[in-house]
């Protein structure tokens, strides 16, 4: 079938089917960008076989509006930004989400274009299937992510709850949190070194960098409110922390739940009861350690 499609839809149809053009040839350019910053392989190959689908489901809608589109220079660009930040594998799951959620108003079109949900149906099969053949390095230590970013997490959620209230001042406790969290760090890098080679993975020494950097920079964050509150605001940086664990934890489940399929709501829920119970319990410890010794700093 050549050429504009000799039928009339209404203006509400044909403004969906613009909306459709325009993500098509958007997504299009994303793909062939990010796909031209990887070298040859088997991820290429498919993001550049995706590429061509989006450009060949332009051309169909193309077919029905008449006018010729080009890509949205700033939602591309900021796509290959989060490609080289989160990974291609949540880029591309994130615009398919996207894509899924605004086809729900494509109702109505059915009515008047009724080929073209068959079409958007067979092309939408063809493409969750080429992504599930992506294979990003990162997502396989997703695993060693999550140990030292819960680890991380509650020991020092914990550690630094119960030093606020015990030493009452945001420096000293900045100082203490600093020490033990990098000594942490380097002991669980190094656990999870020892543990993937006493199971003689090759991919030792990569999986205790991942378990490494994810518990370092939870501990950068969680430290940072006490270096940036003055010295008697110790309440403020506690309360500040605090809200940083929620945060890292809400932001650290999404990025899993795209990029790997998996639920949100239960793991988020369990990650910061867990976290915040622990940092209560420890509060209530370092209060009662305070008055039970008798220390005043």
């Amino acid at each position: 079938m050549e050429g504009q499609v000799n039928k009339k839809i209404s203006a509400q149809a044909m403004a969906v089917v613009l909306a459709m053009q325009q993500n098509e040839i958007t997504e299009h350019a994303t793909y062939k960008s990010i796909a031209a910053r990887m070298k040859d392989g088997k991820n290429k190959q498919i993001l550049e076989k995706i590429a061509d689908e989006e450009k060949k489901h332009y051309e169909v809608w193309k077919r029905y509006t008449g006018r010729t589109l080009k890509p949205q220079a700033l939602k591309v660009w900021w796509r290959k930004l989060l490609a080289v930040l989160l990974g291609f594998t949540f880029t591309i799951k994130l615009m398919e989400n996207g894509e899924a959620i605004a086809q729900k108003n494509y109702a109505a079109l059915a009515e008047e274009v009724p080929e073209c949900e068959k079409i958007q149906e067979q092309e939408d099969e063809h493409e969750r299937a080429l992504m599930g053949m992506l294979d990003e390095e990162r997502l396989k230590y997703v695993g060693s992510m999550v140990l030292g970013l819960n680890d991380a997490l509650v020991e020092l959620t914990g550690t630094l709850a119960g030093l606020t209230l015990a030493l009452q001042n945001t420096r000293i406790i900045a100082l203490s949190g600093l020490i033990t969290g990098i000594s942490a760090t380097l002991s669980m890098a190094s656990s999870e070194f020892l543990s993937a080679k006493s199971e003689g993975r090759d991919d030792a020494l990569k999986s205790c960098i991942y378990t490494g950097i994810a518990y370092l920079a939870t501990v950068t964050l969680l430290i940072l409110p006490y270096l940036l509150f003055p010295a008697s605001k110790y309440l403020f940086a506690l309360m500040a922390m605090l809200a940083v664990v929620v945060l890292i934890i809400a932001v650290f489940n999404y990025y899993i739940a795209v990029a790997k399929d998996m639920e949100f709501k239960h793991r988020f829920i369990e990650m910061a009861f867990i976290s915040l119970g622990v940092a209560v319990l420890s509060f209530v410890v370092g209060l009662i350690v305070k008055n039970v010794l008798g220390v005043d700093i």
